[in-house]
């Protein structure tokens, strides 16, 4: 079981990196918050306050709280999570620091640049069934210790969306011919709009069969993806109010968000009518471009080492620090991926009698997602959708 405070921490490192990103990106806090955890565990000084300082508890504490984290990704249904150590044949690791790893973890440098390259290659595919086809360092000469951990996640929708081409009429995506995504549900309880200090947040909830969701958020125009990701994090924690669905009044309720009351033919229920847009997202991140945010300043620093809990033998100083991750949402479920590496060196016109209430949601223009494992609220994954699917054109018939 997963601890309320473990959940927090990661989910807090998720807000503070959607504040420091920019445009369309995807990323996976949840893939980097155990590596610096143990990290943190083997790390003195400067390094040691830096790292509990970006996991966001004490460095004593981190590798417990890292283990109980794997722990619990791999019992969720629908996530693979794996840690791989390897280590150059001649670097004498600590033995409680290596005991506090999972007992299949550690691999070996050979020193063939290739065949190294080639087997961490081929365990960051394995681990996220090839949706992420390479380990995002490269392995040098110079390379003592690569630390690196894998996620990959999948779930299909309990009620599928329906493939229609959109257009948006105003915004970034205006006039474009988009893979629009359309579904229909009496659930009103799956939107709601949250006030923020920042301002208001429109949240959907896209329910997965194996607990793991999509919550789509959509902030007012000039708020960034930071403020809007930021505000899908205090919605988990429950720190701010949302309204939702059921008790929505008539109007503009919130961004892309309108509540009207429509006649209809026959008797009908309230109806939430949704409308989105497939995305399929790929980006690379270079950590030590965030050194402050992830608590590797002094880390970076190669004159000296930083991990004697690591290595008594080796001093160690973190030369590269990467995550590759991708997300792609379809009409019929969401696939998301994270490979994080460290490398560490040396240094009709019917008759209309009744009235019905209709719920309409509708995200075309730049929006967050977070990836959600419903029942612990941790975020697996997060994003900003700036470049959305483009529905593929008609085939072109002969009329031979």
């Amino acid at each position: 079981m997963v601890t309320n405070a473990t959940i927090q921490a990661v989910n807090g490192l998720t807000a503070r990196w959607a504040g420091a990103s920019e445009g369309g990106t995807v990323f996976s806090a949840a893939g980097v918050w155990p590596l610096l955890a143990f990290l943190a565990d083997g790390a003195d000084g400067a390094t040691r306050a830096e790292l509990a300082e970006a996991v966001g508890m004490p460095a004593d504490r981190s590798a417990s709280a890292a283990r109980e984290l794997l722990g619990a990704m791999g019992r969720m249904r629908g996530l693979d999570s794996a840690l791989g150590l390897w280590t150059k044949r001649t670097l004498e690791l600590r033995e409680r620091w290596e005991a506090g790893l999972p007992a299949e973890a550690h691999g070996v440098l050979t020193g063939d640049e290739a065949a190294d390259k080639a087997a961490l290659d081929a365990w960051a595919a394995k681990r996220t069934g090839g949706l992420i086809e390479g380990m995002p360092v490269q392995v040098t000469p110079d390379t003592e210790m690569v630390l690196a951990g894998a996620l990959a996640l999948r779930t299909e929708w309990l009620r599928s969306f329906e493939d229609w081409p959109m257009w948006p009429e105003t915004g970034p995506w205006a006039d474009r011919k988009l893979a629009g995504l359309y579904r229909r549900s009496a659930l009103l309880d799956r939107v709601g709009v949250a006030d923020t200090a920042a301002g208001h947040v429109t949240e959907l909830k896209v329910y997965g069969d194996n607990a793991i969701d999509v919550h789509l958020l959509l902030g007012e125009e000039g708020m960034t993806p930071g403020q809007v990701l930021g505000a899908g994090v205090d919605i988990l924690a429950r720190r701010v109010t949302v309204l939702p669905g059921p008790q929505l009044p008539y109007g503009e309720v919130g961004p892309g968000l309108n509540v009207v009351k429509v006649r209809s033919a026959e008797p009908e229920p309230p109806t939430l009518n949704v409308a989105t847009v497939g995305f399929d997202i790929r980006a690379l991140h270079d950590l030590l471009e965030l050194h402050k945010l992830f608590g590797l300043t002094t880390a970076m620093d190669t004159s000296r080492g930083h991990f004697p809990d690591i290595s008594a033998t080796t001093p160690l100083a973190v030369e590269s620090a990467k995550q590759s991750a991708m997300a792609r949402f379809t009409a019929l479920g969401f696939r998301a991926a994270a490979v994080t590496a460290f490398g560490a060196v040396a240094g009709g016109v019917p008759q209309l009698r009744w009235i019905t209430t209709r719920v309409n949601a509708r995200f075309d223009r730049p929006f967050g997602f977070l990836a959600v494992h419903r029942h612990s609220r941790l975020v697996l994954s997060a994003g900003w959708v700036t470049e959305p699917a483009e529905h593929p054109e008609e085939p072109e018939y002969d009329e031979d």
